[in-house]
């Protein structure tokens, strides 16, 4: 695979979920195990492990967790120049487990990663970027929302894509309005928006996929797609203006956790492999064999396809 120039700068929580074993909930899982995690950082190794040249923004504790996470993603030859560790909080954990049909669901508790500032961004030198990609926890607690914003604003200035990938974690919020609010101005400048059919419903409420897509057609983005678990994605470029639909992948799902983020990172794999032409249905298919893949193997991180893995998957050798 030909690589970008540049570096894809993820940017938002690196995390440790703590994940509810034989697929029971919070009420009645008898064992956690422990992963590295978190959207943007999921999002960066799966990168890496496409070929593309990734480097993380993000803060973590000065604790046993974010060594963790450093190690982590220095192994993933992800660049940790600027993951900043502080003695300020501990680092952010997320609750995860699974429903009765089998989509992921998550509680965090947010420390560290929230203190993502300004002069964070400022290290990471966006306009160096090839993309940045970013998501909607960070966007839920200050100063980490200003700093979002302002790197989303920094990027479209300077012609960079912004990639947005919503991920609604609806217990983050306090009320509807203050989520519309938080997402405005980076659903605004993005050029490429993900987002389930889950999230589209906190967005905007009891909506139906017509009317989700509506809504998606008021944003300027070049790129939108619409994720559903085990169901259709839906996709929508600004070359045709038209919403297509693709079929769901069938595989024996194992675990959720990561699928929608592998899907980013091949999506984004793609794009900048195709110097951000227009999505193929190959394309869409390379980034939905990447999300199916994922649910296969105990994840997150450690379920996220290489290319090679992809390949093999679509060619039929599973």
């Amino acid at each position: 695979m030909t690589t970008a120039p540049h570096r894809v700068l993820c940017i938002g929580e690196c995390l440790v979920d703590l994940i509810a074993e034989g697929g029971a909930d919070l009420t009645g899982a008898s064992a956690l195990t422990i992963r590295e995690g978190g959207a943007p950082t999921n999002v960066a190794v799966g990168l890496a492990r496409l070929g593309i040249p990734t480097a993380m923004c993000a803060v973590v504790g000065d604790d046993p967790f974010g060594s963790r996470l450093l190690s982590l993603l220095q192994h993933e030859r992800v660049d940790v120049s600027t993951v900043r560790q502080t003695r300020a909080m501990e680092t952010t954990i997320a609750y995860a487990w699974r429903d009765e049909r089998g989509d992921g669901h998550f509680r965090l508790v947010r420390m560290a990663d929230q203190l993502l500032d300004i002069e964070d961004i400022d290290r990471a030198r966006i306009d160096e970027a090839s993309a940045i990609v970013v998501g909607s926890v960070a966007l839920s607690a200050a100063p980490s929302r200003q700093t979002v914003i302002h790197a989303v604003e920094l990027a479209a200035a300077r012609g960079v894509p912004v990639v947005f990938d919503v991920n609604v974690r609806p217990t983050l919020w306090s009320g509807l309005e203050a989520l519309r609010a938080a997402c405005a101005p980076v659903l605004a400048q993005a050029t490429v928006i993900k987002l389930s059919l889950d999230d589209a419903v906190a967005l905007w409420g009891e909506l139906s996929p017509e009317a989700i897509r509506a809504s998606l057609d008021a944003f300027p983005s070049r790129i939108m797609v619409i994720t559903d678990g085990g169901r259709p994605t839906w996709l929508r470029q600004e070359t045709d203006g038209e919403w297509r639909q693709y079929d769901v992948l069938a595989v024996d799902a194992v675990e959720p956790t990561g699928a929608g983020d592998a899907f980013t990172a091949a999506l984004v794999s793609r794009l900048l492999v195709n110097r951000w032409g227009a999505l193929t249905d190959a394309d869409i298919r390379f980034a939905m064999a990447a999300g199916a893949i994922t649910t296969t193997k105990p994840g997150a991180i450690a379920a996220l396809p290489t290319t090679a893995e992809i390949e093999r998957f679509l060619a039929g050798d599973r």
